[in-house]
């Protein structure tokens, strides 16, 4: 998959991406919204990448791009969509710290809905985030989901304080 939007690239999972997934994952946002994908390790993020790359064009299991800037290449996070229970799927995302205000996430979940939908033959996406995560919100908001549910949820394995969204493609 390649998807080119006006700054960003989203592209496929490459092994030599292991460091700087690892060196993303690191950021206290992550640890604080997304706990599960932080990696401590090199080797952690390398065996996930090799997960990863093994579900491509595999709509049965999550579907995780890097999102590259086009003007040097670095990577600055990954937008994805994962598989719920009946046939529903959930957007994820997450953008570096170092990368975070700029609008990248927006512009990346708008160009990644668009043509993963498209492949996976789906028309509707949820957006799920901790209620406290108001730039997650903020990002869904931006890119045409509609809230539906604030209050107490499953998340993340556990009982939390959950925000969630939809979006309706044209599927």
């Amino acid at each position: 998959m390649l998807i080119e939007s006006l700054r960003l690239i989203i592209t496929e999972f490459t092994p030599d991406m292991a460091q700087i997934v690892h060196e993303n994952s690191l950021d206290d946002d992550t640890r604080r919204f997304l706990a599960d994908e932080v990696f401590e390790t090199v080797e952690e993020a390398r065996e996930t990448i090799d997960f990863l790359i093994s579900q491509y064009g595999n709509f049965e299991g999550p579907q995780v791009y890097p999102v590259l800037l086009k003007e040097d290449g670095a990577n600055i996070g990954y937008v994805q969509l994962v598989p719920l229970a009946n046939g529903t799927w959930e957007l994820g995302y997450h953008i570096a710290k170092k990368f975070t205000g700029r609008g990248y996430a927006a512009e990346a979940v708008k160009a990644f809905l668009l043509v993963i939908t498209k492949a996976a033959g789906i028309a509707e996406v949820y957006g799920i985030c901790l209620k406290e995560n108001l730039a997650s919100r903020r990002v869904l908001e931006k890119c045409g989901f509609s809230p539906f549910f604030e209050g107490i949820g499953n998340y993340k394995g556990g009982q939390n304080e959950i925000y969630k969204s939809l979006w309706k493609g044209e599927n």
